[in-house]
């Protein structure tokens, strides 16, 4: 019996660990990938705290005594320091970077949940059932593919008259499902002709388990990779559309909005503290959102992770 115990252990120990258990482990061996995780945890962290204690109301008062205030200059009017000087309207640079930052985040994390949930789930019903469904899901998916999604969520933008952070969202989310719905449908082609799934279908399971109990978690390290890449690049377009004048309002700050100032030959080139802090936070995040997106991708490789 002890030396059976003993095999059992062996065996235990010897069999490589499946699934998200893998990609965990080889994610951890990864230190640029740990250490950019443990920074943007810090960055987010901070961003949603600070934001939290920040009276936006104060910091977006307009205060023309204040215009292109320095670093480390105090307000009477505002009865304040600017840490970070104050912009051409003297509103405080600090403040708006905090309440940036956090729409920015919160526009690109909800854009990237919501295209998922939609992507992910019409692609596993398109690529599942195929025949007439998968007809009919692909002809709107390459409809609105072909469509200058750009143009049109500029076009929204402009004639709504009154937008804020969630209509932004729902525009957003409205064009930017179809790549996730054309990859995970042509996963779900390869991946339900195999085994497991026939035989699911034999027992009796209904398709309903079948596709989000069965096929669902054998492309999660697809889905996981997907979610990271894709909300580095739902921030981008926020903060690049933002920066062109078709984001969020005025009033509502943004990475993009304190980039945008750039767009000023003096404030380039003179007043680096209005643009510059933003610039290298995006940068920052983009980074380390990207090494977090690789590492990812590279657990989830099954050639990689059986060598």
């Amino acid at each position: 019996m002890a030396e059976v115990a003993k095999k059992d252990v062996a065996i235990q120990e010897s069999t490589p660990p499946m699934g998200l258990k893998m990609i965990a482990r080889e994610f951890t061996k990864d230190r640029l990938a740990m250490f950019s995780l443990g920074l943007l945890i810090v960055i987010l962290l901070s961003v949603f705290i600070g934001s939290m204690v920040i009276d936006q109301d104060k910091v977006m008062f307009v205060s023309i005594f204040d215009k292109y205030a320095e670093p480390g200059t105090y307000s009477d009017t505002k009865d304040m320091t600017f840490y970070l000087g104050a912009d051409e309207g003297g509103r405080d640079v600090l403040g708006q970077l905090f309440i940036g930052a956090r729409n920015s985040i919160l526009i690109g994390f909800s854009i990237t949940i919501i295209t998922s949930i939609i992507g992910v789930g019409l692609g596993i019903l398109s690529g599942y059932y195929g025949g007439m469904v998968d007809n009919v899901l692909m002809r709107i998916v390459d409809f609105i593919m072909i469509l200058p999604t750009m143009m049109i969520i500029i076009v929204v933008v402009t004639i709504i008259p009154r937008y804020n952070v969630w209509s932004f969202i729902a525009i957003m989310s409205a064009f930017y499902w179809t790549g996730k719905a054309r990859l995970f449908r042509s996963k779900t082609l390869s991946e339900g002709r195999l085994d497991y799934v026939s035989a699911s279908k034999t027992l009796g399971t209904s398709d309903f388990l079948v596709m989000f109990r069965e096929l669902m978690p054998n492309l999660s390290s697809l889905i996981i990779t997907n979610l990271t890449m894709n909300f580095a690049a739902n921030i981008g377009i926020e903060t690049t559309l933002t920066f062109l004048g078709f984001g969020l309002p005025a009033n509502v700050p943004s990475l993009g909005t304190l980039i945008g100032y750039a767009k000023n030959g003096d404030v380039l080139s003179n007043k680096l503290w209005i643009w510059l802090p933003a610039s290298i936070l995006i940068l920052v995040m983009m980074l380390s959102i990207n090494y977090v997106g690789q590492a990812f991708k590279r657990a989830a490789d099954a050639r990689q992770r059986l060598g």
